[in-house]
């Protein structure tokens, strides 16, 4: 099968590799697909850079993608032969992930598609949208609620304010630029704040007299902010604080609102949780409402191209491969 891999870490264009690898065979309990789409993410591009060490001599990259099942292993219905699936945790704590055309993996790993959704749009869930899903919904409905979603125009935060909305919450989020306001007005924003704003707490707290839920891309930055505009028993479900990683916590501010800080990590989620967010997710996508913003499509052969679009701070929406 062709493949794109790296046997040391570095920048793309040093590392990244085209070329053709064995094809695997299913084992018991796996299921072979053929990839029609591979998405990287940004923790697929910091795994590449050297974020961590390197403990298999060669690594096909990505986590997420989507394609049909060609071939299953023992236990494995046949019946599952020719769906439609899209992939989560393709190159978790496994060397080889979705960045070529064939991939083998567990089937539970391979969550049947329907028809309505596109290959290009299902390499962005397995990151993306369940991560967005867990942040919103691990804590209980929001219907009623106003939530805030920091950074809408970053392709987590857009599946969150979807989600919201479509849970029947009240939405407000920030961005950096006018560009990026009428990004996150289209996913279904109802309100916007620059977050460069000195006054962007008061222009929270004015706009939703307090909010009862936030999903925190940069929770070191925002704590601050997060302990002045949270509503008494309300709940901050982080999923970064990339910019500042020990962060200091105001404790007594969100101490005396009874806070309930949840970090996310969507690639350790418990069988209960992922079942109920791969659930939860389906039934979204089956209402055919939920949009998806790929911001560009590569060819394999220009992979080393998809990682440095990834890295750059320019981008709205996913970045695929298509294979």
């Amino acid at each position: 099968m062709k493949a794109a891999f790296y046997t040391a870490q570095g920048h793309a264009d040093d590392v990244l590799q085209i070329g053709e690898l064995p094809t695997p065979t299913p084992q018991a309990g796996e299921v072979l697909v053929r990839l029609a789409t591979s998405g990287a993410n940004p923790s697929d591009v910091k795994s590449r850079a050297g974020s961590r060490p390197m403990t298999v001599p060669l690594i096909i990259p990505h986590s997420d993608g989507a394609g049909v099942i060609e071939a299953v292993g023992a236990g494995v219905d046949a019946a599952r032969v020719g769906q439609r699936v899209w992939i989560w945790n393709g190159q978790w704590q496994r060397p080889f992930g979705t960045c070529a055309e064939y991939i083998a993996l567990p089937s539970e790993q391979a969550v049947d598609l329907d028809e309505g959704t596109s290959f290009d749009a299902a390499a962005c869930l397995g990151i993306p949208a369940l991560t967005a899903f867990r942040c919103m919904f691990a804590d209980g409905p929001v219907e009623g609620d106003k939530v805030l979603v920091s950074g809408g125009a970053g392709t987590v935060a857009r599946y969150a304010i979807q989600m919201a909305k479509m849970g029947g919450a009240e939405v407000i989020t920030t961005v950096s630029s006018e560009e990026k306001a009428a990004y996150v007005r289209e996913a279904g924003a109802d309100h916007v704040v620059n977050y460069r704003d000195a006054n962007a707490a008061e222009q929270i707290l004015d706009l939703t007299g307090g909010v009862h839920r936030a999903v925190e891309l940069e929770f070191g930055v925002n704590a601050n902010l997060l302990a002045e505009v949270m509503r008494p028993n309300g709940t901050i479900a982080a999923y970064g604080s990339a910019a500042n990683p020990a962060p200091q916590i105001p404790f007594m501010p969100m101490m005396f609102k009874d806070l309930t800080l949840r970090m996310v990590l969507v690639y350790i989620l418990t069988p209960e949780a992922r079942r109920f967010a791969v659930d939860g997710l389906t039934q979204l996508l089956a209402t055919g409402r939920m949009t998806h913003s790929v911001a560009a499509t590569f060819a394999l052969d220009h992979v080393a191209e998809a990682h440095e679009l990834v890295e750059s701070a320019d981008k709205m929406g996913s970045v695929v491969i298509t294979l």
